[in-house]
């Protein structure tokens, strides 16, 4: 009676915590950006030229801001870019496609861990497979209503990793949807502080990749997206950013719960992140920087099932680092949850003997980049990542994840690419821990399922 009337007295101390932390974060917000807001009016406001016309074309910008791959701060990358007067006022269009040829071997029928398609029945039968397709296709708009002012929003059509049901051929797989929308408020050049409001990525740990086409396993254990607001500071090489996000399941990784559920009623979970910048010479530099998210997806009970509610919130942390020195580029970077997820318990015997474990995931990446002023640009990388959610010998301990990279990058932002990859182990979120078969002993994860593959493909945008 006691020890559940501490657990509830607990639960109610950080629930109230977490309250005043919202509160006072967005009084900040508000603080700090009514001010911000005179500032940008009373400073020199510069308008659209009509002259000049409103639709306009840059390659450069557009491939920055539809990479799925890289610079996947969108927010950052806007502002960055508007403060290297590369972005022209006005409206600009871009758009992306992306082909492949891939073709995968395992060691475990139907069990790939190539998480670039959906690692299910639905879309991988047998010990080999082979596919040509459309991996994805985006159309942005990113504007400017003045020198303070900007907008993005991105349409993508992606079925190889659609979470509708049915193979890539079905209709609930084959949508179109807003994956991003943000409005943008700052204009570097003349203050260090700058936000957003919308559908964004969320400012945590370094998600990116050094791949030409395959995402980070750690991307894909911690890489948010959801609905919030932000705010940045940004001035002499140091990078800070607060991010007041919906509560309840967001669209990646953001869960935190709203009175034990998943609606997002309240704006309750949060993330933080601060970096610093070295520069050494005009292209050398050291980025180290932390950051903590308030809610993950990883605080649902057994058995697990995306967008779920949890219980109680769980944590996590992360570390990174790039350094980029003549050509070369390398990046590390390590994230984990602060508690035990609960939905990695199996409670049926004989799967009960693995206790819950904590989440985790390293990434270590190096590229170099050679030729990078002619009309092509090569690069060559190789990447290790994994996903680390039960302890040693559980069916869903690990999955790892090798890539070599080749690409050829066209002036312009479009690029061609070759990769072969190695996955180790089998853990899919959904059901990581059993609870969807007739068995409920059982588990469709395998520790030892192993595949080899090769990716070829074009990503052509304007």
């Amino acid at each position: 009676m006691s020890k559940s009337l501490n657990v509830r007295q607990r639960t109610n101390y950080f629930h109230k915590i977490n309250a005043v932390i919202m509160k006072r974060t967005t009084l900040l917000f508000l603080v700090v950006f009514f001010p911000f807001l005179i500032f940008g009016q009373i400073t020199e406001t510069k308008i659209i030229d009509k002259n000049q016309g409103i639709i306009r074309f840059n390659s450069e910008t557009t491939s920055r801001m539809l990479n799925p791959v890289d610079d996947l701060r969108k927010v950052d990358v806007l502002l960055s870019e508007k403060a290297k007067s590369e972005f022209e006022k006005g409206i600009v269009f871009g758009t992306s496609l992306i082909s492949i040829f891939d073709y995968q071997s395992s060691n475990t029928d139907s069990k790939f861990g190539y998480l670039m398609r959906h690692p299910t029945s639905a879309n991988e039968i047998g010990k080999t497979v082979s596919e040509f397709v459309i991996h994805s296709a985006q159309i942005s708009l990113t504007g400017d209503v003045n020198n303070w002012m900007s907008f993005y929003t991105e349409l993508l059509y992606n079925p190889e990793q659609s979470f509708g049901p049915g193979t890539i051929t079905a209709l609930g797989r084959n949508q179109i949807q807003l994956r991003k929308g943000f409005v943008v408020l700052g204009d570097l050049t003349k203050f260090p502080i700058y936000g957003a409001i919308g559908k964004m990525d969320s400012p945590f740990g370094q998600t990116e990749s050094v791949n030409p086409f395959t995402n980070s396993t750690l991307w894909h254990a911690f890489g948010g997206l959801g609905y919030g607001a932000q705010i940045s500071f940004k001035k002499s090489g140091f990078h800070a950013t607060v991010m007041g996000i919906q509560g309840g399941a967001q669209f990646r990784v953001l869960n935190n719960p709203v009175d034990s559920t998943n609606v997002p009623s309240r704006i309750n979970n949060f993330s933080l992140d601060a970096n610093y910048t070295l520069s050494i010479g005009e292209t050398n530099s050291i980025k180290f920087g932390a950051s903590y998210l308030h809610g993950t997806s990883y605080c649902q009970d057994f058995p697990v099932e995306h967008f779920n509610p949890g219980k109680e919130n769980n944590p996590a942390l992360s570390y990174y680092t790039t350094i980029l020195f003549k050509g070369f580029e390398l990046k590390a970077a390590y994230a984990n949850t602060m508690n035990e997820w609960p939905g990695t318990f199996n409670p049926n015997p004989p799967l009960d003997v693995f206790a819950a474990s904590k989440v985790s995931s390293l990434s270590i990446g190096a590229k170099y980049n050679f030729k990078p002023k002619g009309q092509f640009q090569f690069a060559v990388s190789g990447e290790f990542s994994n996903f680390v959610a039960g302890p040693d010998g559980s069916p869903w301990e690990r999955q790892n994840q090798t890539v070599l990279g080749l690409q050829a990058k066209v002036k312009g932002g479009s690029k061609l690419f070759l990769e072969l990859f190695n996955t180790q182990g089998y853990s899919p979120l959904n059901w990581i821990s059993g609870g969807n078969l007739s068995d409920p002993g059982t588990t469709w994860s395998v520790r030892d399922a192993s595949s080899n593959g090769i990716v070829i493909g074009a990503q052509v945008g304007i």
